[in-house]
């Protein structure tokens, strides 16, 4: 299975473009993608997406969706036909393949722009999250980072033992 080589960190400004395009900077790009160009955007959590590497994602997501096939040919999500429903739909929805074109550069497509809300011009902050780059909308990202900042010394100290 493809597995990151290193942590993906920095935090990076960009401003979207007319056509809702952005450049990654090397440093996020190079250990993320390994040289590959086919990537997969992700919807998060209100005004963040995440890029995958596709061959790191589709690894993880084939896994998953096998794991809950087996649990439907065994019966044991019988009754719970509402959560599957759930999944499936949020599957449908939640990601979608993205080439990478020459620098790094991406659009952002429909859908996925609505979901970010950050409009032609407006700046976007670019966040190495370890595993893959998270494209945040700046007011989104401060709120996320005001909750989670006073847990950050108990989260590595949890990851580090």
């Amino acid at each position: 299975m493809p597995t990151p080589q290193e942590l993906i960190l920095g935090e990076f400004t960009r401003t979207l473009d007319q056509r809702y395009r952005l450049s990654l900077p090397t440093e996020l790009l190079e250990p993320l993608m390994h040289g590959a160009t086919d990537a997969i955007l992700a919807k998060e959590r209100s005004g963040a997406l995440s890029l995958w590497n596709a061959a790191v994602w589709q690894e993880k997501l084939d896994a998953g969706v096998a794991l809950v096939h087996g649990k439907m040919r065994a019966g044991k999500l019988e009754g719970r036909w509402d959560e599957v429903q759930s999944l499936g739909r949020l599957l449908s929805t939640r990601h979608r393949g993205v080439p990478l074109a020459g620098r790094g550069r991406l659009v952002i497509p429909e859908g996925f722009r609505e979901f970010l809300a950050v409009q032609p011009g407006g700046e976007i902050l670019l966040i190495g999250a370890g595993v893959c780059v998270e494209i945040w909308q700046p007011q989104a990202w401060l709120q996320y980072v005001a909750v989670q900042m006073p847990e950050f010394r108990q989260l590595f100290d949890r990851l580090t033992e």
